[in-house]
């Protein structure tokens, strides 16, 4: 179960994150990148798999600075495609073009629905997992996930039973995609590297897991499944993380806020 709280992504200065071990628990199934948003927080070595909608809900359309593109003239530059062509009942983004870019936007876009605070509450979590998920691997993944996201795994996160925050307290969990690149492709499956940063911890007075940020990429290994791209199976690895800057670092109550206040974005390659 997830060890002490702090970034595996950050260098060994910081603390050790719960949300690795969170994917240990779960096995090699299947996973998500949501439960790398909970779980690469552990520790500094074993694979994860899996980090809800945005904590904040995005409709804006952001352009995911992907790379391996293969219309794009640069791997940074947006391919100028419609990322999608609307949204499941969930919230998450759907109807992504059937080629390598539009599975590129939906890497982006899971990995940013399976990083939230939804994960954490069962009946959201149920949803996203279906609405991301090949239908012939969602099953044994729900049951996965139902056990790592319980017990010791949230009492490290210093949440309570039911996956909310304490009283007096904002529960962050947040996965922003930096890029994305194709890895391996086929008509009806493609392998999707994402690059993401990310943010967890619990933001007000007296919290004892202050919210922190990690750097790690997750793969996606997507199947063209009715008509959308489906996750079929995800790990993910540390960093690459950037040297860390001279912010200073903001106060819980500014934290809180932010995420209460800057919402989301639809992600496009």
């Amino acid at each position: 179960m997830p060890e002490g709280h702090g970034s595996a992504h950050a260098g060994a200065g910081r603390r050790g994150q719960p949300r690795r071990a969170l994917v240990t628990v779960v096995g090699v199934i299947v996973l998500l990148i949501a439960a790398i948003a909970f779980a690469n927080r552990g520790g500094h070595d074993s694979p994860s798999t899996a980090s809800g909608a945005p904590s904040g809900t995005g409709t804006g359309t952001g352009t995911g600075t992907g790379s391996g593109a293969h219309s794009a003239p640069s791997t940074t530059a947006p391919s100028g495609e419609r990322p999608v062509t609307g949204k499941s009942a969930t919230g998450i983004p759907s109807g992504f073009a059937h080629d390598p870019q539009g599975a590129q936007s939906a890497a982006a876009n899971y990995a940013v629905a399976l990083g939230g605070v939804d994960m954490f509450n069962t009946a959201r979590r149920h949803e996203i997992v279906a609405a991301v998920h090949d239908p012939a691997v969602t099953p044994r993944l729900q049951s996965a996930l139902d056990q790592a996201y319980s017990g010791d795994a949230l009492k490290s996160l210093g949440l309570n039973a039911d996956g909310t925050a304490p009283g007096g307290l904002t529960f962050v969990s947040r996965t922003v995609p930096v890029g994305t690149k194709v890895t391996a492709e086929a008509a009806d499956a493609v392998t999707v590297e994402v690059w993401c940063t990310d943010l967890v911890g619990l933001a007000g007075q007296g919290s004892t897991n202050p919210v922190s940020s990690a750097w790690f990429t997750t793969t996606e290994k997507l199947v063209w499944v009715e008509g959308d791209w489906k996750i079929e199976s995800s790990s993910q690895k540390d960093g690459p993380a950037p040297v860390g800057g001279d912010d200073r670092a903001a106060t819980a109550d500014e934290i809180a806020g932010a995420v209460r206040d800057y919402g989301g974005f639809t992600y496009a390659r």
